[in-house]
């Protein structure tokens, strides 16, 4: 839970990244220039300082919207529309400040300049791509050395030739409609995510197209079979998956994966206790955000969020200011398609070491989800609490008396 608690944390720190601006740039420790020989106009020093990434203090240009009370009258000269030039004008649209009235649409129609889309772009393009793509490579990488180091973990002995049930079929269906469903997501989020980059460059604009089109309506459709394999498993198998204390051996041998020691385990040992609780608590927050996405309007998610953040004093805390609890429908959505997007790397990052060790990495694991039967050698060396349980309950059926016969 410490690890996961850890991963939450450094996912927030990085979806905070492209918050909106919650307090000035002024609070926020902006440069400030000394505009008095422009007349408060902008200056070399801060395009500059733009260029250099640097935050600005833009007071004086997010302030210069116009003032009717001070213009000169329409038939004066200089004289303006309402006191406001189209400069001022498209100041306002893009600060917000604008009064915009529509006709149908709702408040998300009256939002005209939504410039934090620049943020979340650059976001997406730079650090998203580039961390994203690094974790999911550094783990096939890791994974790689190790089995070459450690080689597959097989079973010690002869395989005795019978075999229990690891897995009925309800549990089978519930984990591949899951597993399966998840891989079809990874790889359609992958394609909208690098398809600029990796596709359209090579095989053609049209190609990539065609991909995210079909991408798109796919990612969209399986998501709701994602979500019922999650509620799936999470049913079956949540009452397996409480700590105690044999998991602290298991950890203290680390499960038998480095060294030969094979330390008893219950029906799920310490590590696949935390592969279910990765699953379960980012998968929840992949598939809420997920809803947010596809219902913006009707399900905003963050500007409550952070109004209860706000509330615990720990955004302060942890120098972020106060956090935004005013946001537009767009500033939702980016917030929600970032965090989305983490959460599936990093999720996908522990999927990946998932199957490793039940297909190569370890000697019959896969048969536990394949045809659900799993040698008893198997059994004994990894789960050996769970084998005896099972044996016990399969004994105590054997040498119960059978009913009377009806009289």
């Amino acid at each position: 839970m410490l690890r996961l608690a850890l991963f939450l944390s450094v996912q927030l720190m990085l979806c905070f990244s492209i918050l909106p601006a919650a307090v000035t740039a002024q609070e926020a420790g902006a440069q400030v220039v000394d505009r008095s020989v422009t007349g408060g106009a902008q200056t070399l020093d801060d395009i500059l300082a733009r260029q250099r990434n640097q935050a600005v203090e833009d007071s004086f240009r997010r302030d210069a919207i116009g003032n009717p009370d001070s213009a000169a009258g329409l038939s004066q000269q200089l004289g303006t529309l309402g006191g406001a030039s189209d400069p001022e004008l498209w100041r306002q649209m893009r600060y917000g400040s604008a009064d915009v009235t529509v006709s149908t649409g709702g408040p998300v129609a009256s939002v005209l300049v939504q410039d934090g889309g620049m943020r979340w772009l650059a976001f997406r393009a730079g650090p998203l791509r580039q961390y994203g793509g690094w974790l999911l490579l550094g783990t096939l990488a890791a994974l790689t050395v190790f089995f070459l180091l450690r080689g597959r973990i097989r079973i010690d002995g002869d395989k005795t030739g019978r075999t229990v049930t690891r897995f009925k079929l309800i549990e089978r269906l519930g984990h591949w409609l899951l597993a399966g469903s998840f891989i079809i997501l990874g790889v359609t989020g992958l394609l909208s995510l690098f398809g600029r980059v990796f596709i359209a460059p090579y095989l053609g604009k049209g190609v990539n197209a065609s991909l995210l089109d079909v991408g798109k309506w796919l990612h969209n459709v399986v998501a709701w079979g994602f979500i019922a394999g999650l509620v799936m498993i999470f049913v079956m198998w949540v009452v397996h998956n409480i700590p105690n204390r044999t998991d602290l051996t298991w950890l203290r041998q680390f499960g038998g994966i480095i060294g030969k020691a094979h330390p008893p385990a219950k029906k799920f040992n310490a590590g696949q206790k935390m592969i279910f609780w990765s699953v379960v608590l980012f998968g929840a927050s992949i598939s809420l955000s997920g809803l947010s996405l596809l219902f913006p309007y009707e399900l905003p998610l963050f500007a409550k969020s952070f109004a209860a953040l706000n509330t615990t004093g720990l955004p302060e805390a942890l120098g972020w200011g106060t956090l935004p609890v005013e946001l537009a429908p767009q500033e939702e959505m980016q917030l929600a398609q970032a965090w989305h997007a983490i959460l599936a790397f990093v999720l996908s990052a522990i999927i990946i070491a998932h199957i490793y060790i039940g297909s190569v990495g370890m000697e019959g694991a896969y048969d536990a989800m394949g045809s659900g039967e799993v040698d008893e050698a198997w059994a004994r060396q990894h789960h050996s609490i769970w084998l005896e349980e099972v044996q016990s309950a399969q004994s105590s059926v054997r040498t119960e008396p059978s009913a009377p016969p009806a009289e």
